[in-house]
């Protein structure tokens, strides 16, 4: 900057997530529950092309939900509270995520947008898409999703606002079931500014282009 001065850093306190009551299962456990579920489908889990398979899946669970061991607060907590008085709406759009659907454990493929309307603190873009990945990395249902995300940043940052929509393909319904190929599935969350004010909420929707009601830019 011209003056030399830096950007102020504000750490807010860090909320670590409590940790699940029941004990996790050991890996072997895990593996051995795979093979019953081979079995179950008709295979051998002892053939070749599936011996491996067990701890294959066993690490590809590791990845798929690593978003029980973060804490999307934790992601926020640095912020930047000297920004020469900006005060307009800050938009992240076509954040990619995959998830699984916590009924059939079938993914769900989709992007996220986030908008809020900074009050005194902002935050690094990246972080967001991390808040993302964080509740994107568990079993979900796209609606709980949609809050977790909305209702952390509005936590952590306290802004005049914040507004998410998620837009996803749900392969528990385009793989099996009623197989629907090409559905997609719009959410919102609305909060603060974006709720209360037609006019904001509407010009965000114009800046990702308006997934919510159908039209595209």
């Amino acid at each position: 900057m011209a003056n030399g001065n830096k950007p102020r850093l504000s750490v807010a306190k860090r909320v670590v997530p409590a940790a699940s009551q029941s004990p996790r299962p050991s890996r072997a456990e895990a593996e051995e529950a795979v093979r019953t579920l081979l079995r179950w489908a008709g295979d051998d889990p002892q053939r070749e092309g599936l011996k491996d398979t067990p701890a294959r899946v066993a690490r590809a669970y590791e990845d798929w939900f690593s978003g029980y061991a973060d804490d999307p607060e934790g992601y926020l907590a640095r912020t930047f509270e000297e920004v020469h008085g900006y005060d307009e709406m800050v938009v992240l759009r076509d954040i990619r995520f995959e998830s699984h659907c916590e009924h059939h454990l079938a993914p769900i493929i989709g992007r996220v947008h986030i908008g809020y309307l900074p009050d005194s603190k902002v935050v690094g873009i990246s972080k967001l898409a991390r808040v993302v990945d964080a509740y994107a990395r568990r079993l979900q249902v796209q609606e709980r999703m949609n809050a977790q995300i909305a209702n952390c940043i509005q936590h952590v940052l306290e802004p005049k606002g914040v507004a998410v929509v998620i837009e996803a393909s749900h392969q528990c319904m385009t793989t099996r079931g009623v197989h629907k190929p090409g559905a997609v599935m719009v959410t919102s969350t609305m909060l603060g500014a974006f709720r209360e004010d037609a006019r904001t909420r509407r010009e965000f929707l114009n800046m990702i282009g308006n997934p919510v009601s159908g039209e595209r830019s």
